[in-house]
């Protein structure tokens, strides 16, 4: 990190400007006839088949962030960091039951965004509305943290002219990633990204098949570093383990379980399962995308060579985040870093590009058109959504550029807590309408205050507040995820205010859908034109 590494930068840079040719050149790919309409900027004109789905998707939830902090994770912590292997492995096929269904009642009724069925399901605006401003709310921090990728990168190339430059100096490679990212994804859309992963997703495979057979090579065997990893978590003060303890079990198991839950309902997760041209693409990729998961845990095992390598060893105030794009630099030939630096830096780009559009589509569709101009046409609803994109961009770069890091993190944590307070509104909807909208506002509402004010109050040696995801589960004494109890609570309360208001018979609002809705495949758009639907089911 002490000079620029100009073979690496060359390469870097060489792909970065392939991926930034391929973001403009996307607009034109799959040309629809009318792009003034949001189902074509925002969801790629809901076209896309088995193969693009499933890069897309790949794009979308293995980011550069993933890249980084997976691996420092199992860096810092040792076993625990490999929760997210088992979480990916659950969240499959949780979501084959579930993603089908939505994909189907929203291509009936040309649902953009998950607030959208929420609406239309219980006929509630304030409802949508909130599951819309928690979905923003939680892909903010999300993709300040692509940034933060990035600028790890940026780092370890030593770009930026070091800590003493000035600041604008030290931020202008990022300025100038921020730049062109907002460009293309303005000019085109959905399909910007789509395009890109396919070049994403082939480095990161490339670079995670190459690093797991040379780099063990390198330094005398998986045996080797398996010890170096075992002397570092025996050693007095150790601040993490080699397995996960027995007091911390409760809480790795119901973080897996809590961030499988929270995966899909992110607003990203779900623009890429609705840019699916058929429902029978959304199942095949259910059951393909495990394939990403045994990457992941090839990936993680990057932060165990760290280790081995020596990387940040002796340095107290050595940041986790960095050691895997040091390990590349300190392991690979100088051409190949460059290569792999590239993986990490695209794979910010693309679920970043999604993440803004995702945010755009539920501001524009549930918030300005529902409450600001409900005779919006599908033209302002476009020229809104790429404004609106570019907004969430300059508020993510703000972020990383004015905040510490460690609160970009802190806040991704409560993220996940905070996506995953939206799952009984939109899962419950799918299979009843048993709920009252009343009562799944109130849940949302008890869920997202009482998950926030736990976080809040855990310190860390990092921090005062939200330093971490764990307390202590009310009635059970363990240690368990605050996102998955503060769910148990917000289903209590939906449960139990919806027997009471059904009880005192209050009014509820109509359903817009039709049993047959959730079931519909391609070409079933005429369920539109069939009788009126019944008020539940």
């Amino acid at each position: 990190m002490s000079g620029i590494n100009v073979t690496a930068l060359t390469v870097f840079v060489l792909f970065f400007a392939l991926v930034t040719v391929m973001g403009f050149l996307a607009s034109r790919w799959r040309k629809p006839d009318n792009a003034q309409h949001l189902d074509e900027w925002g969801l790629g004109g809901r076209s896309f088949g088995t193969w693009v789905t499933w890069f897309l998707l790949g794009g979308d939830l293995y980011t550069a962030y993933t890249f980084v902090a997976v691996p420092a994770a199992v860096y810092a912590t040792g076993g625990a960091g490999f929760f997210a292997v088992p979480y990916t492995i659950i969240a499959y096929p949780l979501v084959f039951l579930f993603l089908p269904r939505l994909w189907s009642v929203s291509r009936v009724h040309g649902y953009v965004t998950p607030a959208d069925f929420v609406r239309g399901r219980y006929g509630s605006k304030p409802l949508s509305l909130v599951v819309a401003l928690t979905g923003i709310l939680a892909t903010m921090p999300y993709i300040a943290l692509q940034l933060v990728g990035i600028q790890a990168v940026l780092d370890v190339l030593g770009v930026g002219g070091g800590e003493n430059a000035n600041w604008f100096v030290k931020d202008l490679p990022l300025f100038i990633a921020f730049g062109v990212l907002a460009a293309y994804t303005y000019s085109s859309g959905l399909r910007a990204p789509a395009l890109i992963a396919f070049v994403k997703d082939t480095l990161i495979y490339i670079v995670i098949i190459v690093a797991v057979i040379y780099i063990p090579m390198r330094l005398g065997g998986y045996g080797h570093i398996f010890d170096a990893v075992g002397e570092k978590f025996s050693a007095p003060k150790a601040t993490g383990s080699l397995t996960v303890p027995e007091n911390k079990q409760w809480t790795y198991a119901t973080l897996a379980l809590g961030s499988a839950m929270a995966l899909f309902m992110y607003p990203h997760s779900v623009t890429g399962v609705l840019a699916s041209k058929s429902r029978r693409t959304v199942r095949r990729n259910m059951a393909i995308m495990p394939a990403y998961s045994l990457m992941l845990g090839l990936l993680a095992l990057l932060g165990f060579m760290a280790i081995a390598a020596g990387i940040g060893k002796g340095d107290k105030k050595f940041n986790a985040q960095l050691s895997v794009p040091q390990l590349f630099e300190n392991m690979f030939p100088d051409w190949f870093t460059g290569v792999a630096f590239a993986a990490i830096g695209i794979g910010a780009l693309v679920p970043a590009a999604i993440m803004s559009i995702a945010a755009a589509n539920l501001f524009t569709r549930n918030v300005y058109k529902d409450f600001l101009k409900p005779t919006a046409t599908p033209a302002d609803e476009t020229r809104v959504a790429k404004i609106a994109s570019l907004l969430v961009k300059v508020g993510a770069l703000a972020f990383v550029l004015t905040m510490d890091k460690q609160a970009a993190i802190n806040l991704q944590l409560l993220g996940g807590l905070w996506i995953l307070q939206t799952f009984v509104s939109i899962v419950g909807g799918l299979f009843t309408r048993w709920f009252h909208h009343w009562a799944l506002f109130a849940g949302w509402a008890v869920g997202m205050i009482y998950g926030t004010w736990e976080a809040y109050d855990i310190a860390s040696p990092a921090t005062k507040h939200f330093g971490g995801n764990a307390a202590e589960i009310p009635g059970i004494g363990e240690l368990g995820y605050i996102g998955l109890t503060a769910f148990v609570l917000n289903l209590v309360v939906s449960v139990v205010l919806t027997l009471v208001l059904r009880a005192a018979k209050a009014p509820e609002n109509p359903d817009e859908t039709r049993p047959g809705d959730y079931s519909a495949e391609t070409g079933d758009e005429e369920l539109k034109n069939a009788p009126e639907p019944v008020a539940a089911h």
